[in-house]
């Protein structure tokens, strides 16, 4: 693999953070481990046979983690994997994962969940992340659309409100909106969070969620600053 594309990107929150990727043209996936720095190079492995009740990675659209944010799981840390449902219509569902034990919870149809308000733009969603800036703020949600918009899911409020992605809304970003491949979170102890942008033609943009402004403009996506991602 040379170029990073047709990927989705998720972060993992249980014992030490990951980042998932999972390549939908081959079903297979590889782990980077934030405090070693690397892809470990057993990966990519097949999706098929290393995930619990989750089996084929092509029609997953977009995924994050959630830390106490669910009553079945107060304290627990739980993978929300959106994608098709591969059973039956083929409409959008979202697959509850439990980090702690590493198994699926439930499969649900998306417009019967907590997420409903997701369905009329699940086709041009490309990344969501959970926007906590503060431990009072745990109910705010964003997502990056493949049209150069974006939405701003409010549990607290119960609103959904779509905008453009420009220097109001995302600074820094507005430039490579129409680049955008996936993103996916890590959740740094004692520093601010930062969001991976990851782009077209392997780059990625740092984005900083508690300042919500890019620190950085696009950064190549190789083996020397993502060692082993590329590999396979």
């Amino acid at each position: 693999m040379t170029t990073l594309e047709n990927v989705v990107a998720v972060d993992w929150r249980s014992g030490k953070d990951q980042i998932y990727f999972f390549f939908k043209d081959t079903n297979t996936y590889s782990r980077f481990s934030i405090s070693e720095n690397r892809v470990p190079t057993t990966y990519p492995l097949p999706v098929s046979l290393n995930w619990s009740g989750f089996h084929n990675a092509q029609n997953l659209r977009f995924g994050f983690t959630t830390t106490g944010f669910d009553t079945d799981a107060i304290d627990g840390d739980i993978l929300w994997l959106f994608d098709r449902y591969d059973f039956g219509d083929n409409s959008p569902c979202v697959r509850k994962y439990d980090q702690d034990t590493e198994k699926l919870i439930s499969t649900l149809s998306l417009q019967n969940t907590r997420w409903h308000q997701l369905v009329p733009y699940f086709d041009k969603i490309i990344a969501g992340t959970w926007w906590q800036t503060s431990p009072g703020r745990a109910h705010l949600f964003r997502f990056l659309l493949n049209n150069g918009k974006t939405l701003r899911l409010d549990f607290g409020y119960g609103t959904i409100i779509e905008e453009d992605i420009n220097e109001k809304t995302w600074p820094g970003l507005s430039a490579y909106k129409d680049r955008i491949i996936t993103a996916a979170q890590n959740d740094r102890t004692l520093a601010d969070n930062y969001l991976y942008i990851f782009l077209t033609n392997n780059e990625y943009i740092r984005y900083n969620i508690q300042e919500n402004r890019a620190l950085s403009g696009p950064i190549s996506i190789n083996d020397e600053n993502w060692p082993g991602l590329l590999q396979g």
